[in-house]
This record gives C-alpha cells, sequence and structure tokens, in this order.
C-alpha cells in the first residue's frame, strides 16, 4: 500500500512542472518567413556550437547538424529562429520544428527571401 501511494504522489509533483501539452510565453509578436503559412525554408545553415535548450519551445542541436530555417522572429526575440534539424542519419531524431538562438548556427545556403511578415500566434509558441 505504501508504495502506491508514493508512486502517486511522484506522478502528482511531477505533473505541475510539465511543460508539454500547454502555451508558454511568446517570444515575439511577429516573424519573417518566405510565405504566409512559413512552410518554405528561408535557409539552409550548419550548428557551430551545441544548444541544449531551456524548455520546449526550443529545439536541441548538436554541433555540425543542418538546420532548416523556416522563420526569423523580430523585434523583441529577435535574436531567435525557427528551424528543423537534419541529423546525418534521418531516423536518429523526431522531426519537430522549434526556436533556437539564431547565433548557434552560420548560413551556408540561401533558399528564399524572408520577405513575409507574419503575425505569431500561441501555437507558435505552444508545448507538445
Amino acid at each position: 500500500m505504501s508504495y502506491k501511494f508514493w508512486l502517486a504522489l511522484s506522478v502528482w509533483l511531477l505533473l505541475p512542472s510539465s511543460e508539454a501539452g500547454r502555451p508558454m510565453p511568446k517570444l515575439a509578436d511577429k516573424k519573417l518567413c518566405a510565405d504566409s503559412e512559413c512552410s518554405h525554408p528561408i535557409l539552409i545553415a550548419r550548428a557551430l556550437q551545441d544548444y541544449y535548450p531551456g524548455d520546449c519551445r526550443f529545439i536541441p542541436i548538436r554541433q555540425g547538424q543542418i538546420v532548416y530555417v523556416y522563420a526569423m522572429l523580430k523585434d523583441r526575440g529577435n535574436l531567435f529562429w525557427a528551424g528543423s534539424v537534419q541529423d546525418s542519419y534521418y531516423g536518429q531524431q523526431e522531426a519537430r520544428i522549434g526556436h533556437f538562438p539564431s547565433s548557434v548556427v552560420e548560413e551556408t545556403h540561401p533558399l528564399m527571401p524572408a520577405s513575409t511578415e507574419v503575425k505569431t500566434t500561441k501555437w507558435d509558441f505552444y508545448c507538445y
């Protein structure tokens, strides 16, 4: 009986601290994209260093990885970009789009101009 109680208590204590399944604070109100849905990559970049995210809005990046950039945040969030990481082997990491500091990557191939300004929504910063 004591085992079940401690297990239930442990799970209950972990739930409030979980970020998954809830909106997080917005990093910016606007972003620059190649199109109105931000569905086309703006550029390809290579990671200069490892990046370990502080919360679920961000993606982890390892030095040398290829990053496809889909959006560049504006105004107060202009230091962050949104993109996805491509591993050397596709199945090594779950594909997802997230934010990262622009300073941890270097642009290697421009693809499309980031000329479309789009308002961010709560879903841009939602933790799944």
